[in-house]
């Protein structure tokens, strides 16, 4: 069972006072660890490094929030990867009540990113175009945690390794290419609970594309025709439907945003803008479960 352990004086959110008065802002000392000038909240968390990554490189008023929103997202790709990988664990152990606990903590996560594009779409065209010449070709088809997201979530592509060669993350980028998906690791632990997956499906080269099979839907097919039987992997495909279901509408509000934003226009560092994000979008993490739903 789980529950909210008691927080000690001192402890818990760093924005209120332990009940004895007033928070103070006090300056470190050589015995805390806290250098000079700074505070144990914004020591802990390198607050001050973080809040000094903003350069814009315009005048433009809009330039700054759009730095920050990018910067947000990406730390949240961090967190989502760092959460499902740790599902991803769990799965291999066979430990899926604390699978299914991380997926549940990565889907409030998931909310909280797709409602980053909010914001962005509150940029006219014109605020927009006010700076957007100054990304040159940066884009964020380059981005490191999004790719090594996708990657850990299933969709594989060697050719996206490519924007990382000759970098300092590119090792990291194809190291998640070749590694399991959370998917692969969800059909080893249904293998060793009975159901039927194919022996190619359990050891694969994990670096190709995942390709549907029937045998892996008649399998999710029988999970959901008896949830009392197989109750905790009915779970499991649903939490996993959650997660592959707010996958696809983080990436339809993206395309809708750069349609409102850019048009038709092509995208920054030559992608094809709101063309290849229609296109990406028709994509579905863990193919299998939506397939059955027609035979269900």
């Amino acid at each position: 069972m789980r529950t909210n352990g008691h927080q000690p004086r001192g402890g818990g959110c760093p924005y209120l006072s332990d009940g004895s008065g007033p928070p103070h802002a006090t300056g470190g000392t050589a015995d805390d660890g806290v250098p000079p000038g700074s505070t144990p909240y914004a020591a802990y968390a390198a607050m001050d490094t973080l809040l000094a990554l903003q350069h814009p490189r315009t005048g433009a008023e809009t330039e700054p929030g759009f730095i920050i929103l990018s910067q947000v997202k990406e730390l949240l790709f961090k967190l989502l990867h760092t959460e499902f990988g740790t599902a991803r664990g769990h799965l291999a152990e066979d430990r899926l009540d604390d699978a299914l606990w991380t997926l549940r903590r990565a889907g409030r996560v998931q909310q909280v990113l797709l409602s980053c594009w909010d914001a962005f779409s509150a940029l006219s065209p014109g605020e927009f175009a006010s700076f957007r010449d100054v990304l040159g070709s940066a884009s964020g088809f380059q981005s490191v945690m999004y790719r090594k997201l996708e990657f850990l979530l299933g969709n594989k592509n060697a050719q996206l390794v490519g924007p990382h060669e000759n970098t300092a993350k590119y090792d990291e980028v194809l190291a998640q290419l070749h590694e399991p998906s959370l998917y692969d690791e969800a059909l080893r632990h249904l293998a060793r609970h009975g159901l039927d997956i194919p022996p190619e499906y359990l050891d694969r080269d994990f670096s190709q594309p995942y390709r549907p099979d029937e045998k892996v839907a008649e399998a999710w097919r029988l999970v959901y025709e008896q949830p009392g039987r197989y109750h905790g992997l009915f779970l499991l495909a649903e939490a996993l439907t959650d997660t592959a279901d707010q996958f696809a509408r983080w990436r339809y509000t993206h395309l809708l945003t750069v349609q409102r934003t850019l048009g038709d226009k092509p995208g920054t560092g030559g992608t094809e803008g709101s063309r290849w994000l229609s296109a990406i979008a028709e994509h579905r993490f863990f193919p299998e479960l939506w397939s059955i739903r027609s035979a269900l």
